[in-house]
């Protein structure tokens, strides 16, 4: 007796199951807080792994979990859903992460001086003039807020295919599906030092529409600066002499007068200490317990000699004929003349003057250096052709095989007789992510040709294309939490029915959030919560709890449609099938 897809499909499911329960997850998505968000006066949702279904009446509120999650993801926000009568909106998202390390990098490049421990804490706050956005408490741009979301969610509703559409994000699909990793990185690299030569060559073949005016301009320049002589290090030493010499006579006087104090020879200090130390030494000769006494006045004329010797030779210094001094006074004038001219700096003169030789350089001795970039340019090319080959190689290798299993899955959701192919495009040029463009081809109909995806009218279509390919990359896909919101819309009972088990099977190696209104999908989850809107003290708010037993049932029979008996066994049915 031949194995039907049901009991396949549910086979597969226990074992997606058992495995979500033991398998890492990169981040999951453990805490979300709303406060004020159109319905939603105050919400806390604290979420666990697997597939969680959210389900509830139309216009209950579950568009606002996905608001909320879309403004985690740094998309704007719209003012008017902040709850009436009030000033502002927060929501909160907490991560719980396992790994890192990309979260990490994205911080250095955005040079934020913390990193991404445990948990990773996303908040907006949200008033009628203002938008603020943190991690973990610290302020960040909109535009970081974005490319966070980019590695931690990937939601998908009936207008938000935007990636699957994007050949760019098919051709990394593939390469994922390929383990290409490798290959990429290698001729990422090669296909970068190939477009920097190419510019540097550019920029130089150009270097000859520069006029004579202009060429003797930077002669100019390179002269007057390599003239000057300049030392990175030399102003500081320089401005303290120049000032030095500017106040020669005030510090001759002064210091004069200082050594006068110490060692004229009636009223000099010294010379006073001097006499005194005379006296006390007499004293020591009736009395030696006063030696101790007086210990510190024989170093204190020893330091006032030193002091004396030490201004005497100061004052040698002063000494500064004419001659140097105007020398001094115009070395400082040439160089703040040079600042005033190329920057407020040393460094930027120097800076300035080399910018000025190197693009002389190139202008002088063009020929020469195009003659050796072509050369590098040359080389690059070959290096990069062997690079893109392999990676073109894998792709070829890969294409049918990724084609295949999103066909397979696609049949899954109800395309029986679909096709679907993987297309690669030769470039005229290499891009910087190969040799060729991709296509994701999808026909829904046998005998109709295939077309891009991003020719595929029906969202509902779209929705479960997506849904396949997700399936196919289960293993490839780093992003931890998928979002589904009513990607099963316009699906009969059996397709939701796999629906359902496809997501679940997903959420062994992904947190999986489905919004539904199928109980074929609500079944499948391993944890279910309804939203639910209420009148309380003639204020309308929308609320979220968690059912199981007789709770779960009595939703599932309400989405059934119906009551009694029959829908209740039905419900009952459901989940016992999981």
């Amino acid at each position: 007796m031949s194995t039907s897809f049901l009991d396949l499909s549910a086979h597969l499911w226990h074992l997606g199951r058992a495995a979500a329960t033991s398998q890492p997850i990169p981040a999951m998505l453990t805490l979300l807080k709303i406060r004020n968000l159109a319905l939603v006066d105050e919400l806390t949702w604290e979420l666990d792994r697997g597939l969680i279904s959210v389900t509830g009446e139309t216009g209950a509120g579950k568009s606002v979990i996905v608001g909320a999650l879309k403004l985690v993801l740094g998309e704007r926000a719209d003012k008017s859903l902040i709850r009436t009568g009030e000033e502002t909106c927060v929501v909160e998202a907490v991560f719980s992460l396992q790994q890192a390390d990309e979260i990490n990098a994205l911080f250095v490049e955005h040079a934020l001086d913390f990193q991404a421990q445990e948990d990773l804490i996303i908040r907006r706050v949200i008033s009628a003039h203002s938008t603020r956005q943190f991690i973990n408490d610290s302020p960040v741009t909109l535009g970081l807020l974005k490319r966070l979301g980019e590695h931690l969610v990937d939601l998908h509703g009936p207008h938000d295919h935007q990636s699957l559409l994007s050949t760019d994000r098919q051709l990394a699909m593939l390469d994922a599906f390929a383990g290409a990793e490798k290959q990429v990185a290698q001729f990422r690299d090669q296909w970068q030092a190939w477009k920097t030569k190419v510019s540097e060559w550019k920029e130089l073949r150009d270097a000859d529409a520069i006029s004579s005016r202009e060429l003797e301009l930077l002669r100019h320049q390179a002269e007057e600066i390599n003239a000057a002589a300049l030392q990175a290090d030399e102003e500081t030493e320089l401005m303290n002499r120049y000032r030095r010499s500017q106040s020669s006579s005030r510090l001759l006087e002064q210091t004069a007068v200082a050594l006068k104090y110490l060692s004229n020879e009636e009223d000099g200090i010294t010379h006073r200490l001097g006499e005194l130390q005379r006296v006390m030494r007499d004293l020591e000769r009736w009395d030696p317990s006063i030696t101790d006494r007086c210990a510190g006045l024989e170093t204190a004329l020893l330091e006032l000699q030193d002091l004396e010797n030490t201004l005497s030779d100061y004052l040698d210094e002063l000494e500064i004929n004419p001659a140097e001094a105007t020398a001094l006074e115009d070395r400082v004038n040439l160089l703040e003349s040079l600042k005033r001219k190329y920057g407020g700096s040393i460094a930027s003169v120097l800076e300035a003057r080399d910018e000025a030789m190197a693009r002389l350089d190139n202008v002088e001795n063009r020929g020469e250096k195009l003659v050796a970039l072509e050369s590098q340019i040359q080389e690059l090319r070959h290096a990069l052709d062997a690079a893109g080959q392999k990676l073109s190689a894998c792709r070829r290798k890969a294409a049918p095989k990724l084609a295949k299993e999103i066909a397979s899955q696609l049949k899954d959701l109800g395309f029986k007789q679909s096709a679907f192919e993987i297309a690669l495009h030769p470039l005229s040029e290499p891009g910087s992510h190969g040799l060729e463009s991709t296509d994701f081809l999808f026909g829904p109909n046998p005998g109709e040709p295939l077309h891009p995806l991003r020719q595929v009218a029906s969202s509902g279509e779209i929705s479960r294309v997506m849904l396949a390919v997700k399936s196919a990359l289960a293993d490839q896909d780093a992003t931890p939490l998928m979002v589904f919101d009513e990607i099963d819309a316009n699906v009969g009972g059996e397709v939701a029915k796999a629906v359902g088990r496809k997501m679940a099977v997903l959420g062994a190696r992904h947190q999986v959030i489905a919004i539904t209104h199928f109980p074929q999908v609500a079944a499948t989850a391993a944890k279910h919560f309804v939203v639910e809107k209420e009148v309380s003290h003639g204020r309308t708010r929308s609320r979220l709890f968690p059912v199981s037993g007789e709770a779960r049932i009595h939703e599932l029979v309400r989405m059934l449609g119906g009551g009694g008996d029959s829908a209740r066994a039905m419900a009952k049915s459901l989940l016992e099938t999981i």
